[in-house]
C-alpha cells in the first residue's frame, strides 16, 4: 500500500448517486470516516443504507459520485487491493448452509489464499473471541441467528480487514447474542479497526463514535450522537392522565406534534420548537397534563424525518 494510501481516511463517499432504473435510491450521500472510527448509518428500512454500503464494498458502480477505500478507488485499477482491506457482512444470509462452521470457515481460507501457519492463528482466535469453537461440526443452517452472524463476521475477518462494512448485523438476533456482537465490534474498533454498520435501531446508533441519519437516500444529520441528542431542535414530553385513545387520536391531528407513541400508560410525544403551550392547552381540555421530558436519539430521529418530510412536501407543492 502507498503512503499516500497508508495516510488516507479509511472511508470518503462523495456525492453518491445510485438509480435503479427510475428509482433513486442514494441521493447524494457524502461522508469521510477516520481509522479506528465507528460509524452508524441509521435509518428506517428502505432509506440507502444497503445500497450505499454495497457501492463502498466495490459491488454497486455508483451512478455518480466516488468512494476511496484507504484512499484506493474500488471500481478503478487495483480493486484487488481494496477486497484485500475490506471486510463486509452483508444483511441476507451469505454462507453456505450445508457447509458446518468448520467447512465455512476453511472455504473463505482459501477464497483468501491464506498460509495453513497464519490460518491456524486466526481461526483459533475467532473461535475463541464468537464461541463457536464447540460447535464446529454443525451446519451454518441449523445455526442461531446470533450464532450465525458471528460465523459470517468470523468469516470476513479471517483475512484481517482494515475497514469492516456490517449491514444491519443484530437483525433477527436474540438480546443475548445482539449484545455479543456489540462486544466483539467494540474489540474490532479498539485494535484500530474502522467499523461501518447500518442499523434501524435507534438504541444501537448510541453505541457509535459519529453516525449519519439516512432517510430517503439523503443524510438528514451527521455526528455524535450525544451532540445530535444535545442540540435537538424540538421538545419532547409525555402526557399523564385523561383517555390514552382519545389523546392520541387528538395529537396525531396537531400540526404542532412530529410523532406520538405509547409510554406505559402515558404517551410520549415529540413537539415542533415552540408548540409547548398549544399541545399542553388542548390535552388540558381532556383532562391530561404535559410533563417535559429529555429527548432521546429516537426522537431526534422522528424530528428529523418530519422535518424532511415536510420540506418535500413544501418543495413538491
Amino acid at each position: 500500500m502507498s503512503d499516500v494510501a497508508s495516510e488516507a481516511p479509511a472511508l470518503v463517499a462523495d456525492a453518491l448517486v445510485r438509480r435503479f432504473g427510475k428509482n433513486e435510491a442514494v441521493k447524494g450521500i457524502s461522508f469521510t470516516i477516520p481509522r479506528g472510527e465507528l460509524y452508524g448509518l441509521v435509518g428506517p428500512d428502505g432509506a440507502g443504507k444497503t445500497t450505499t454500503l454495497r457501492m463502498l464494498a466495490g459491488l454497486v458502480r455508483p451512478t455518480s459520485g466516488t468512494v476511496r477505500v484507504l484512499g484506493m478507488d474500488p471500481f478503478g485499477r487495483g480493486s484487488e487491493k481494496v477486497r484485500d482491506a475490506l471486510g463486509l457482512v452483508p444483511q441476507d444470509h451469505s454462507l453456505y448452509g450445508d457447509l458446518s462452521i468448520e467447512e465455512n470457515l476453511d472455504f473463505f481460507r482459501s477464497l483468501y489464499g491464506l498460509s495453513a501457519k497464519d490460518y491456524a492463528s486466526r481461526r483459533a482466535r475467532l473461535l475463541e473471541i464468537t464461541r463457536l469453537g464447540p460447535f464446529l461440526a454443525r451446519r451454518a443452517a441449523q445455526l442461531s441467528g446470533g450464532m450465525y452472524k458471528k460465523l459470517a463476521l468470523s468469516c470476513a475477518l479471517l483475512h484481517q480487514p482494515e475497514v469492516l462494512l456490517l449491514d444491519e448485523p443484530t437483525n433477527g438476533v436474540d438480546p443475548v447474542s445482539r449484545r455479543e456482537l456489540w462486544e466483539l465490534i467494540y474489540e474490532f474498533v479498539r485494535q484500530g479497526m474502522c467499523v461501518v454498520v447500518s442499523t434501524p435501531y435507534m438504541d444501537e446508533a448510541a453505541r457509535c463514535h459519529r453516525v449519519a441519519l439516512v432517510h430517503a437516500g439523503r443524510i438528514l444529520r451527521e455526528g455524535a450522537p450525544s451532540a445530535l441528542v444535545r442540540d435537538f431542535a424540538g421538545t419532547t414530553a409525555e402526557i399523564d392522565g385523561g383517555d390514552r385513545d382519545a389523546l392520541y387520536a387528538l395529537v396525531s391531528a396537531m400540526p404542532e406534534v412530529v410523532a406520538s407513541s405509547p409510554a406505559g400508560a402515558k404517551l410520549r410525544v415529540v413537539i415542533v420548537a415552540g408548540g409547548q403551550p398549544a399541545v399542553a392547552a388542548k390535552v388540558g381540555e381532556l383532562g391530561a397534563r404535559l410533563i417535559p421530558s429529555p429527548p432521546d436519539f429516537e426522537d431526534l430521529f422522528l424530528f428529523e424525518i418530519a422535518a424532511a418530510t415536510h420540506a418535500d412536501a413544501r418543495s413538491a407543492a
